[in-house]
């Protein structure tokens, strides 16, 4: 190939279009059902209005204006970028077959991050604190009783130390990770002959970055246990969820809906939900309760 910025360009539209097939490719992906996506137009956003949306009430006399301070939770948004590099002898020789898939894999790469990000910090919620400075999984989070005066201590999890498995209501607007985008993938390059890559290593570089971040939302739609996946502590976690209040001793109507668990547990979590009989011989009354998602992005 005559290399020139025409035929730069053309390369790196089909660069690009590999680029955005690999992105595509991951439109299917799991984060969102556990993760709500928040648009950002700064450097972070605060978030410390989590845990303090009033209840409704009867309009009686004058209105009740409900303060919602800041509680200082905020999620900064990160740079994150993948970086590249084609060989001039390769473009001069027109050896470019193998440089399509590596663009696609590039793009599915980038899509796929917000994936790893998400369930990752899901991972870490037995030990990374939320709005409410507890952690998100936690046995005493901080709840203001009917009468307004007394804290309750409320768990979202049972603890344990085995594998992890999570029963989440996926149903409500904000779920129980946020997914903060400031940025969007965009792949770029240097491929003018006085870029020092070019002049100095006859390499054309080839870059994508973005900017996003995540964090926790509501803890109460969320149930963590690393205990045996089985019919008691599934029992547990559901009746414990749909018992949830939020301060003033408003019910919060959650409906546990997805068991989501690693690779490692999909036998038992599909032996529970579809299986007639418990290993005891009872009847399995919670078949078809949840819906099993696996991921693989919790191994």
């Amino acid at each position: 190939m005559q290399i020139n910025q025409a035929s730069l360009r053309t390369l790196f539209i089909g660069f690009n279009a590999a680029f955005k097939t690999g992105l595509d490719s991951q439109a299917a992906t799991q984060f969102g059902r556990i993760a709500t996506v928040v648009p950002s137009t700064t450097r972070e956003q605060d978030y410390g209005w989590l845990g303090k949306v009033p209840n409704v009430r009867q309009w009686v006399g004058d209105r009740v204006v409900h303060n919602i301070t800041q509680g200082g939770y905020t999620i900064r948004n990160l740079p994150y970028e993948v970086t590249i590099s084609v060989s001039r002898p390769d473009i001069e020789d027109d050896n470019l077959g193998i440089y399509g898939p590596l663009f696609t894999e590039l793009g599915s790469a980038s899509g796929s991050h917000y994936d790893q990000l998400v369930f990752a910090l899901l991972k870490a919620g037995f030990s990374t604190n939320c709005y409410d400075k507890q952690y998100f999984f936690d046995t005493d989070h901080p709840v203001i009783a009917e009468d307004g005066v007394t804290i309750n201590s409320v768990a979202n999890t049972d603890g344990g130390s085995g594998t992890p498995w999570f029963l989440i209501d996926d149903s409500r607007f904000l779920k129980p990770i946020i997914l903060q985008k400031r940025k969007a993938w965009n792949l770029v390059s240097m491929d003018k002959e006085t870029d020092a890559n070019v002049f100095d290593r006859q390499e054309y570089v080839y870059g994508t970055d973005a900017r996003h971040n995540v964090g926790f939302g509501f803890w109460q739609f969320a149930w963590g246990s690393k205990q045996t996946l089985d019919a008691d502590h599934y029992a547990t976690a559901r009746s414990s969820l749909m018992s949830m209040k939020g301060d003033h001793g408003r019910p919060l109507g959650i409906k546990p809906r997805l068991l989501l668990v690693p690779p490692g547990l999909e036998g038992a979590a599909n032996r529970l939900m579809t299986n007639d009989h418990l290993p005891n011989g009872a009847s399995n009354e919670w078949k078809g309760t949840a819906e099993v998602m696996v991921c693989p992005w919790l191994a």
